[in-house]
């Protein structure tokens, strides 16, 4: 690609997460599942569960998309609703023994990506990656754009 048609930031995040996103989709089709539902039994807690409420901001997600999600995978038998041990208003989401054996395989797959990235692109690329990601995390988090 010449110089002054350099592709942006954004473009470049965006359209690589795209593949990303397809690539987990295709993977978890095999499984019946999607993506969403792989990521969400990767940040719920496996031994003590997790509060409903922590669950959005923890993977990003709208309450909307969540709640969409949370209710499949109770369908799917991967999760159940448990009523807070202290605090009786919230809820925490536990995984089934199903819910934990899909963990595993969703936990498996992104091992394997993180394997063969690694493989191909090196450990110094990695980090170098992983340092200009977090660069760009604390100038949006810390307002210096607009």
């Amino acid at each position: 690609m010449s110089k002054t048609k350099k592709k942006t930031i954004d473009h470049v995040l965006r359209s690589t997460w795209q593949s990303v996103a397809k690539m987990y989709n295709e993977e978890a089709a095999k499984y019946n599942g999607t993506m969403a539902v792989g990521f969400a039994l990767l940040s719920i807690d496996p031994k003590k569960g997790t509060p409903s409420t922590s669950l959005g901001p923890k993977m990003g997600m709208e309450a909307t998309s969540l709640s969409r999600t949370l209710k499949t995978m109770e369908i799917k038998n991967l999760i159940t609703r448990k009523p807070h041990p202290i605090d009786r208003r919230s809820v925490l989401i536990h995984l089934t023994e199903l819910g934990k054996k899909h963990r595993a395989s969703s936990k498996a797959a992104v091992m394997k990506f993180n394997d063969k990235v690694l493989e191909v692109i090196g450990n110094e690329s990695l980090e170098n990656f992983h340092n200009v990601i977090e660069n760009i995390n604390e100038i949006i988090e810390t307002k210096k754009v607009f």
